[in-house]
């Protein structure tokens, strides 16, 4: 996928979700529904797979001000060991977590995702990372996101699947299995497990 292209397609989809947000005449709609189109377009052309009536479609999910997306991921230890889960879209292992959802606190949001996703209950001790994602080598993706990192600390549950993940484990740093690169990268599993065993560290960002 060109991720030029991708920028410039979803500079396009906010400046159009904005514009039809705080139109005052059907004049200013029609032009800022032609942008997303184009952006459509141009996001289709990176993606054979996807047409653009698919991505209009997409897009009018999302309605007022374009904002970023904002990712939770946790870092749950066990044993020197960090807890991980399949992702049944991808069969790749992440940390647990997920779109955070409206109602909830960053930490809030963390601790849900590691419960629906594998079982286990935690309590968040500490912001660990807030990334743009776009800085880091993801694959690209259509929204911009940040993406929050939080270690935590076991406190109950069992190992439990869901109906997006079909594994659920603890692994040692030197044995991770294949990761599901769109939701987390080895850098930021081996940046959890620094912060784990020095608690003191300074939260990093962007």
């Amino acid at each position: 996928m060109n991720n030029d292209l991708l920028a410039w397609a979803r500079q396009l989809q906010a400046i159009s979700q904005n514009g039809l947000t705080y139109a005052v005449n059907d004049y200013d709609r029609e032009r800022y529904a032609h942008v997303e189109k184009i952006a459509a377009e141009m996001m289709a052309a990176t993606d054979p797979e996807v047409t653009p009536q698919n991505l209009v479609e997409f897009f009018n999910r999302e309605a007022g001000h374009a904002t970023p997306k904002v990712d939770v991921r946790a870092g749950v230890f066990r044993d020197d060991r960090i807890l991980l889960v399949r992702e049944i879209s991808d069969g790749g292992w992440t940390l647990p977590g997920g779109w955070a959802d409206v109602g909830d606190s960053p930490s809030v949001a963390a601790v849900r995702e590691v419960k629906e996703e594998s079982g286990f209950d935690v309590k968040v001790t500490k912001l660990v990372a807030a990334y743009d994602r776009d800085r880091h080598p993801h694959p690209p993706i259509p929204y911009h996101a940040y993406k929050l990192f939080f270690l935590c600390e076991l406190t109950g549950g069992a190992a439990a699947t869901s109906n997006e993940t079909d594994g659920v484990d603890f692994f040692a740093e030197d044995k991770l299995p294949p990761l599901s690169l769109t939701r987390t990268l080895p850098e930021q599993i081996a940046l959890m497990f620094r912060h784990y065993r020095e608690p003191g560290l300074a939260t990093v960002f962007d």
